[in-house]
């Protein structure tokens, strides 16, 4: 039991490492809360500072993730319940990140890290290939980054249950999904007021800043 709470509790801190705000602090000076949407991930960093520091921000992302499971998996080996919630404890802290305040990302890098060692670890590898499957289809349609990413966490209870028929994958799939989801809302209702229509929220990409 102990072990399992260190395990949460590092995954939280893990993902509180607030990558985006540190690649364009020393890209720019500046404060990426500042910019564009105020979004504390790789996107915003993309679109308001440049691709390097947003590559550099996307890769710490995903590996946060990846190292809380790890860390839950091999260091503290603790049983499968306390890994799937350092898993999510890592994406709710991109998403309010201690170090600023509680101010934070979308949680898709953090996910997509926690998901490459989950799913190998459990015997279930086809089960990324299957994820990464639907995020892409719908990306090569619409070029919508948060709508692809959507669809494809929707999809992963689905595919969680197909592949693995375990409930506990299942209800953390959906856990995942709605923790990305708090944060993805507030983004819809402003995509939705910008545009004219169902299909302008399909292919809405969002507004670049300015370099």
């Amino acid at each position: 039991m102990v072990s399992g709470i260190v395990a949460v509790i590092l995954g939280y801190l893990l993902g509180s490492i607030p990558s985006a705000y540190i690649a364009t602090r020393l890209a720019t000076g500046k404060d990426v809360r500042q910019l564009g949407g105020g979004n504390v991930g790789g996107l915003n960093v993309y679109r308001e500072v440049g691709i390097v520091p947003a590559a550099l921000a996307g890769i710490a992302d995903v590996c946060k993730g990846a190292a809380a499971v790890a860390i839950a998996i091999w260091l503290l080996e603790v049983d499968t319940p306390f890994v799937l919630a350092a898993a999510v404890a890592a994406v709710v802290g991109h998403n309010w990140m201690l170090f600023l305040k509680f101010r934070g990302g979308k949680g898709m890098g953090a996910t997509i890290g926690a998901l490459f060692v989950l799913l190998p670890v459990y015997d279930y590898p086809l089960g990324l290939a299957f994820f990464f499957g639907v995020v892409l289809i719908p990306f090569i349609i619409t070029r919508n980054v948060a709508l692809s990413m959507g669809i494809g966490l929707l999809s992963l209870p689905f595919i969680a249950w197909l592949g693995m028929q375990s409930a506990e994958f299942v209800i953390f799939s959906v856990v995942l999904g709605v923790v990305v989801a708090v944060k993805f809302w507030p983004t819809a209702k402003g995509a939705w007021a910008k545009v004219e229509g169902i299909k302008g929220f399909i292919f809405y990409r969002g507004q670049r800043g300015r370099r």
